[in-house]
């Protein structure tokens, strides 16, 4: 199945029209590397898109950096007002109140509002270097990432952001991320997701499901989910050296 995906791949115009080319040299990355889940986050916004119903234009991202889940919100205008809110419903409300958030250095971040903001929650608000905006690379990558099914998305569907957002977002979390190996769905959740072709088709797991059963396995995989949460960690940090 994975040969098959990757011929299908070569052979998708909007997959070679869109496809991500870096055009920017090599710099030194500042690793920040986090090592349990939600306690480092970062957050970034995209933009201009064609204007989508709500006059929505701008797309606000945060990422965790240890099991990769990202949310995304569009957004109509990028005040400070308006990343609070996102942050504060998306992440600490899902959660929890994380250790540290990083940021570039845009006035919708480096402003006394949302300063205070972060230090009345005691969140450690670190701004990326302007020489090395790199050190925040996790959130370019998911950015990245975004940027590029959004492009394939709204090529034929122009001013459809907030209807095509939601389903970039979910093929994001349900792929392997190559640094850690793991679905950030399953390290975040314990478990994989059902996605929509094992809906639709006929699986052994449907036909045979149990409710019971499948309790024990869901408890099972929260057991493991630590393990899984570890290795994850472990390669990443591998990776990074």
């Amino acid at each position: 199945m994975k040969k098959d995906a990757i011929e299908f791949t070569r052979r998708c115009y909007k997959c070679q029209k869109f496809a991500p080319v870096s055009y920017t040299p090599f710099a030194p990355v500042t690793l920040i590397i986090s090592p349990i889940p939600f306690a480092v986050w970062g957050m970034d916004l995209l933009g201009l898109f064609p204007i989508a119903s709500g006059q929505c234009r701008f797309v606000i991202v945060a990422i965790d950096y240890f099991t990769k889940w990202t949310e995304a919100e569009s957004l109509a205008t990028i005040t400070s007002a308006k990343c609070e809110d996102f942050f504060w419903k998306n992440v600490i409300c899902s959660f929890g109140v994380p250790r540290a958030l990083v940021v570039d250095n845009g006035k919708q971040f480096d402003n006394n509002n949302f300063r205070t903001f972060c230090m009345n929650l005691s969140i450690d608000l670190r701004f990326t270097s302007i020489a090395h905006p790199q050190s925040n690379g996790q959130t370019e990558h998911v950015n990245r990432s975004i940027l590029h099914g959004l492009k394939k998305k709204l090529d034929e569907a122009k001013g459809a952001l907030v209807d095509e957002l939601p389903k970039v977002l979910w093929a994001y979390q349900t792929t392997p991320y190559s640094v850690t190996g793991e679905i950030p769905f399953l390290l975040c959740y314990g478990t994989e997701a059902i996605l929509l072709v094992e809906a639709r088709v006929p699986t052994i797991w449907a036909l045979h499901f149990n409710e019971v059963n499948n309790e024990v396995r869901l408890q099972a995989n929260l057991d493991l989910v630590e393990e899984a949460r570890t290795q994850a960690h472990e390669r990443s940090v591998v990776i990074k050296q």
